[in-house]
């Protein structure tokens, strides 16, 4: 080989050497299915926003493949993904339960939802809310709050479950009024509880609105004195925000996309984009209010990120105050 020919092997080399980390840098995304991992089991709020996401991802993205890993109050499904590889071929359909309230009360955390996750885009808020029996002597949230002041019983509220956003909504409610003896009664999910309301066993629940919850209401089976959310909701609006009388009883769970921690910013922006743009379209918000959910007004990663650092400071101290302790 004469000189020349060891210029053209080199500089060949050197070229490969340039642009083949340009080139991985620029590979198509995805390659291949996308897999969703929702925490929870199929059938819940969760699910069926994450269902209905990935549905519109089929244009922009390509198959996405939802898998359930339920269990740890959402940790199990979302450890699986903060340990992923951080290429973007495995997301999370997360939510308030496993970025903040569910790690928070685990002593050995599977991970550190700050650190481990790439915020990707926030999609939907479920609101909880302050109903009663009907036979509570109380039409109003003020009616009941004076009747939990003076009637001078024990009274017991309902919630899906310990650490859930819906038992934070009692024990919220119950700092601002001023009353920690209202006794707090877990079940387990909300369907368990919102019989026994239906059936008179507990007075009170703070249930995530759905439209099964929605349909009680309006069918006399319960009433609904208030959403506990900063706004009237769009398929409610003739149920007054619970703010309106009590400032400050505002706890609501929402879902959103995340990825592991050190997925590529191009990545990120492009789920992002794809989710903007279904969020866009006047049928993906009427089917969340069908839900009773409302769409987040903004899709995109850095204001999924500051929510989840400003809801993390909103519901810790309300853990803390109602004496949850991690185990």
């Amino acid at each position: 080989m004469d000189r020349r020919d060891c210029i053209r092997w080199g500089g060949a080399a050197l070229a490969a050497q340039f642009f083949a980390p340009r080139a991985f840098a620029q590979a198509k995304y995805p390659q291949g299915p996308i897999r969703l991992i929702v925490p929870y089991a199929p059938g819940g709020v969760v699910d069926a926003v994450a269902r209905n996401w990935a549905e519109r991802m089929k244009t922009p993205l390509g198959t996405v493949v939802v898998d359930n890993r339920g269990g740890g109050g959402g940790t199990i499904g979302a450890a699986a993904v903060a340990h992923a590889t951080a290429d973007g071929q495995t997301l999370l359909f997360g939510d308030t339960s496993s970025q903040i309230i569910a790690p928070y009360l685990m002593i050995d955390r599977p991970y550190d939802t700050a650190k481990d996750f790439a915020a990707v885009s926030m999609i939907a808020t479920s609101s909880t809310a302050i109903v009663v029996h009907p036979s509570v002597p109380a039409t109003t949230l003020d009616e009941f709050i004076k009747y939990v002041k003076t009637s001078g019983k024990q009274l017991s509220y309902a919630s899906a479950g310990t650490g859930t956003v819906t038992h934070l909504a009692g024990e919220l409610f119950k700092q601002l009024i001023g009353k920690p003896d209202i006794l707090h009664v877990p079940y387990r999910g909300a369907g368990p509880g919102l019989i026994d309301l239906i059936g008179g066993v507990v007075p009170m629940m703070t249930p995530n609105i759905t439209s099964q919850v929605l349909g009680f209401h309006r069918a006399g089976q319960v009433r609904i004195l208030a959403i506990c959310a900063p706004a009237r909701l769009k398929a409610a609006p003739d149920i007054p925000a619970a703010v309106e009388t009590l400032p400050g009883l505002s706890v609501q769970l929402t879902t959103g996309v995340l990825a592991p921690a050190g997925t590529p910013q191009a990545i990120i922006d492009q789920v992002s984009a794809a989710t903007a743009n279904a969020m866009k379209d006047p049928d993906f918000e009427r089917v969340l209010e069908a839900g009773g959910l409302e769409a987040r007004s903004d899709a995109s990663p850095a204001a999924a990120k500051a929510f989840l650092i400003a809801e993390r400071e909103h519901l810790l101290p309300i853990i803390k105050a109602a004496g949850l302790q991690p185990q």
